[in-house]
């Protein structure tokens, strides 16, 4: 074949779409992979057009496009649906020889588009999976889920709570047990004193989301993280009383999917930037209505070692079963 085509949403792109299109490389001399897209989409689609970048952007007999899915009608029934496709088709793909499928729309869209379908695991054998169910269940799936789009379904967890909660030990443990990865607080690898600037404090900000993101394409599931950009913002208000603005655009930039407060009902512990223990109660207080005022839902931790790390486990646990 000369020129053949493979089309979907590509939502999320997974181990089946990518076997797919290898498939219909080994079989025709130029490929182009269409990627619909509407508005409604759950995954937008340059997000969707970077993960095929990433695997087939410097394949050079590969086209890879977005298409604006303004022609189906999913009220229809099949055989008319793929009529509607076909019509769009033949404009849009004059110079068709063919296309590659694995679902049920291929034979009626064959006969409307006077082109042959060429199946690769009909049955799905070989990848019994759908981009629905890695949507609906991304953990139950997740050896379908390519490296390159594995870090959109990673969980991050933040570890929350002003100084001396044990933060840093809980998500090294966590880190271990889940057998992912997780993000300590840069700044004290920043700074040795308290003695900043703003300036510093923008550099933190930056740096923590940096290793943030980039930690999320080593994670596996989920992410630990032991501080964020609010944290940052409250002792940039404490120490400077004020804020840079770059720390509220990387709060929005860099989410979380749980938060967990760490209780100060544990021993404080002088480690030489640490100076707060003496007003544990009122930074505490400042952490939780930070989180408040922002409607974030979190889970209180308290109680000793043992039972803070049931605390945490037993809501992970359900969050990766879900």
């Amino acid at each position: 074949m000369k020129k053949g085509l493979v089309f979907g949403k590509f939502m999320p792109l997974h181990r089946g779409h990518i076997a797919l299109i290898e498939f219909a490389l080994s079989r025709c001399e130029q490929l182009t992979v269409s990627m619909t897209c509407t508005p409604a989409d759950p995954i937008d689609p340059e997000r969707r057009m970077e993960w095929l970048q990433a695997v087939f952007g410097n394949i050079p007999n590969v086209e890879l496009v977005a298409v604006e899915d303004d022609f189906s009608d999913d009220s229809l029934p099949l055989w008319e649906r793929t009529r509607l496709w076909a019509d769009f088709i033949r404009s849009r793909f004059p110079d068709l020889d063919g296309f590659f499928c694995s679902e049920e729309y291929g034979e009626p869209l064959a006969q409307h588009l006077g082109r042959p379908c060429i199946w690769f695991d009909r049955e799905r054998k070989q990848f019994p999976v759908s981009a629905t169910q890695i949507r609906n269940h991304p953990f139950r799936f997740w050896d379908y889920i390519p490296q390159t789009v594995r870090p959109f379904f990673v969980k991050k967890v933040c570890l929350y709570g002003p100084e001396s909660v044990g933060k840093t030990t809980l998500a090294r443990e966590l880190a271990a047990r889940y057998d992912t990865v997780f993000v300590h607080e840069v700044a004290r690898d920043l700074i040795t004193t308290n003695d900043f600037t703003l300036k510093d404090i923008e550099r933190i900000g930056y740096a923590q989301a940096e290793a943030v993101e980039e930690a999320a394409h080593r994670a596996n599931k989920i992410l630990f993280c032991d501080t964020d950009a609010i944290t940052t913002e409250l002792y940039s208000q404490h120490y400077l009383n004020a804020v840079p603005p770059v720390l509220y655009e990387l709060e929005k930039r860099v989410r979380y999917d749980r938060y967990f407060l760490l209780n100060i009902d544990v021993p404080w512990v002088a480690d030489g930037l640490r100076d707060l223990g003496h007003r544990r109660e009122e930074l505490f207080q400042r952490f939780k209505t930070a989180l408040d005022e922002r409607g974030i839902d979190y889970t209180l931790v308290s109680g000793n070692w043992e039972q803070r790390r049931k605390t945490v486990t037993d809501a992970i646990d359900r969050l990766l079963a879900g």
